[in-house]
C-alpha cells in the first residue's frame, strides 16, 4: 500500500501508474523457470507478472483504497443529490486521467442532450402522428451532433492541459504486458524487448479475425430476419382479432429481439477480446484500436440494422418508432440491472459475510481493522474492467439519438434520464463495489472520439434520407423521383461539406491554451539555450527524451 508523505508533486494515481509500469515491464531474460516453482517455465521476453498470474502463483495485483481520500471523494461525488458538476479534479487525483475523462464526457454528453430533449418533448406530445413536422427536428439533429463533438474536443483539451497530459507523447510507448515474441533489440530505442513479425500478425488479422467478424455479422442479420418473421406473425394476429392483449403481443417480438441483441453483444465482446489478444499487438493503443473496431462494427450492425431495414426497405415509420422505443427502453433497463442493481446486490452479500468476520476479530482483539484484513476485504470485490463498456454504451445511445430520433423525439429525454442515473451508479460502483483500478494517463478519449465522429457522419446521411422520404418533401417532386434522389444527395453532400468546414473552423484546442503551450515551449527553449551555454556549448539534452528536440536544435547541438 503506497502512502504519500505530504508531497503533492505527483498525484496518488500517478504514483500507482509508475509502480504498475515497473511491474508490467519485468520480463524474463535468462531465467528458465520461476524460482521455487519448477513447473512455471519462463521464456525470454515473456512478462513475469502475467506468468505468475497464469500459473496461480500470484493471485491478484491491485492498489488498495485510501479510506480517508475515498470517503472525501464519495461525499462530494455521489452520496448527496445535488445539481452541480462532478468533482473531476478529485476523480483524476484518485483514479487517474482516463477515468476522469470518461466521467467528464458522460457529464458533457448529458448536458449537451438537454436542448434536444427540451425540443423533442413538445414534438412528441403534440405532433404524435405527423412525421412530416419532424423534418425540422432532423435538421436540428444534424447541426447538434457536429457542434457538440467539436466543442467536446475543446473541453477535453482544457481538462488535459490542467492535468498536464495534453502534450503527452506516445512515440516511445512501451510494449503491452500481453505482447510476446523472440527477445531482441528495438532499433529505435536500443532497448531489449520482444520482437514479433508484423507479417504474421497481418495474416492472423486477415485470414482469421476478418472472416470471424463477417460470420458474426451474417448471424446477426439472420437473427434480424427471424425477428421480422415474429413481428409479421404478431401483426397478423392483431389484425385478425384486435384486442388489448393482441396489442401487447405486438411489442413482444421487439422486446425479445432487444434482449437477444444484448446477449449477442456480450458473447461477441468476449470472443473479440480473445481474438485481439491472439493477434499479439505490440502496443496497448494498437490493441485497443483493433478491439474497438471489431466491437463497434458488430454492435452497430446488431443494434441498428433492423432500424435501417424498417426505415428504408419497409418504409414503415410507425413500426420504426415502435422498434426504436422498444430497443432503447429495453436496453436501458437491462444495462441498469446489469451495471447497477446486480453488482450492488452481489457485492452487498459478499461484504456482509466478510464484515461479520472482520467485526468478530475487532471485538476479540479490540483493535482497528488491520491491513491484511483490508486486503482480504478488497480482494473479494469485483474487478473493474476499464471504461471500454462504458464508452460503448454511450456510443450506442448516441446512435439511437442521432440516427432516428426524428421519428421518436423522446429518445433524447430518455437518454438524459439514463445518464443521470449512470453517473451515480458508476460513481457508487467505483467507490464501493469495484477494486481500485490502476490509473491510465490520457490526453483525450482516444479512438472513441473517432467512433462518435463516424456515427455523426452516418447520422447526416440517415437524416437526409428520412427527410427525402417525407411526403411534404416528395410533394415538391411529384413527377420525378430521380430529381428527389438527386436533390437529397446534393443536400446531404452539402451538409457533409458544412460539417467538415465547421470541424476545420472550430480549433480543437482553445486559443488561450495554445498561447500557454507556445509560451511553455518558448521558455523551455530559452532554458535549454542557457543550460547549453553553461556547459560550454555542449548538448546536454538526452536523445532518448520523450520530447524530441526540433531539427534546428539538433543541428545547433555540437559535441
Amino acid at each position: 500500500m503506497f502512502k504519500r508523505d505530504g508531497d503533492d508533486f505527483l498525484s496518488m494515481a500517478e504514483c500507482q501508474y509508475i509502480i504498475k509500469h515497473e511491474l508490467d515491464t519485468l520480463r524474463a531474460k535468462d531465467e528458465t523457470h520461476v524460482p521455487g516453482y519448477s513447473q512455471a517455465k519462463l521464456y525470454p521476453g515473456k512478462s513475469i507478472i502475467r506468468r505468475l498470474l497464469s500459473k496461480g502463483i500470484l493471485i491478484q495485483v491491485f492498489p488498495l483504497h485510501d479510506k480517508e481520500e475515498l470517503k472525501r471523494l464519495s461525499f462530494s461525488w455521489y452520496e448527496k443529490v445535488k445539481l452541480s458538476l462532478q468533482p473531476l479534479d478529485d476523480i483524476r487525483h484518485y483514479y487517474g486521467e482516463g477515468q476522469a475523462l470518461y466521467f467528464g464526457f458522460l457529464e458533457y454528453f448529458t448536458f449537451a442532450l438537454v436542448p434536444m430533449a427540451l425540443i423533442g418533448l413538445p414534438y412528441y406530445l403534440f405532433d404524435w402522428e405527423d412525421y412530416d413536422k419532424y423534418v425540422v427536428f432532423a435538421v436540428f439533429n444534424l447541426i447538434w451532433c457536429t457542434v457538440i463533438l467539436e466543442l467536446w474536443k475543446r473541453c477535453s483539451a482544457s481538462l488535459a492541459y490542467n492535468w498536464g497530459t495534453l502534450s503527452r507523447k506516445k512515440a516511445f510507448e512501451e510494449p503491452r504486458p500481453g505482447f510476446h515474441g523472440v527477445l531482441g533489440f528495438n532499433p529505435v530505442t536500443g532497448r531489449e524487448e520482444p520482437l514479433y513479425p508484423n507479417a504474421k500478425r497481418l495474416l492472423r488479422i486477415y485470414l482469421v479475425s476478418l472472416p470471424f467478424v463477417l460470420v458474426c455479422l451474417y448471424v446477426s442479420l439472420y437473427v434480424m430476419m427471424i425477428y421480422f418473421q415474429m413481428e409479421g406473425w404478431a401483426l397478423n394476429v392483431h389484425d385478425e382479432d384486435p384486442t388489448f392483449w393482441t396489442g401487447i403481443l405486438c411489442f413482444i417480438p421487439s422486446i425479445i429481439y432487444a434482449v437477444v441483441i444484448e446477449v449477442m453483444n456480450l458473447i461477441y465482446r468476449y470472443a473479440a477480446e480473445l481474438l485481439t489478444e491472439w493477434e499479439n499487438h505490440r502496443l496497448e493503443s494498437s490493441y485497443q484500436n483493433h478491439l474497438v473496431l471489431k466491437v463497434l462494427v458488430f454492435n452497430f450492425i446488431n443494434c441498428f440494422a433492423s432500424l435501417f431495414y424498417i426505415a428504408f426497405v419497409m418504409q414503415d415509420m410507425v413500426l420504426l418508432r415502435q422498434s426504436l422505443a422498444t430497443l432503447l427502453i429495453t436496453s436501458q433497463i437491462l444495462n441498469q440491472f446489469m451495471e447497477a442493481f446486480l453488482p450492488y446486490w452481489l457485492q452487498r452479500r459478499r461484504n456482509k459475510k466478510m464484515m461479520r468476520k472482520v467485526q468478530k476479530k475487532r471485538t476479540m482483539q479490540g483493535v482497528e481493522l488491520p491491513l491484511e484484513e483490508q486486503v482480504r476485504l478488497e480482494a473479494d470485490m469485483s474487478t473493474y474492467l476499464g471504461t471500454f463498456d462504458d464508452y460503448l454504451e454511450l456510443f450506442l445511445l448516441f446512435g439511437y439519438v442521432t440516427l432516428f430520433s426524428c421519428v421518436y423525439p423522446l429518445a433524447a429525454l430518455l437518454v438524459v434520464l439514463n445518464n443521470i442515473t449512470e453517473v451515480y451508479s458508476d460513481a457508487f460502483k467505483m467507490c464501493r463495489v469495484f477494486k481500485r483500478p490502476f490509473s491510465d494517463p490520457a490526453a483525450n478519449i482516444g479512438v472513441w472520439q473517432l467512433a462518435f465522429e463516424a456515427m455523426s457522419v452516418i447520422a447526416v446521411v440517415t437524416n437526409c434520407a428520412l427527410i427525402g422520404m417525407s411526403p411534404h418533401v416528395k410533394a415538391y417532386f411529384p413527377d420525378s423521383e430521380t430529381q428527389l434522389i438527386l436533390w437529397t444527395v446534393a443536400i446531404e453532400h452539402g451538409l457533409l461539406a458544412f460539417k467538415f468546414i465547421l470541424t476545420f473552423l472550430i480549433p480543437d484546442v482553445p486559443k488561450h491554451i495554445q498561447i500557454k503551450l507556445a509560451r511553455l515551449e518558448f521558455e523551455s527553449l530559452e532554458a535549454f539555450k542557457k543550460k547549453r551555454q553553461l556547459h560550454g556549448g555542449k548538448c546536454w539534452k538526452p536523445w532518448s527524451s520523450a520530447r524530441a528536440s526540433s531539427e534546428e536544435e539538433r543541428r545547433s547541438c555540437t559535441h
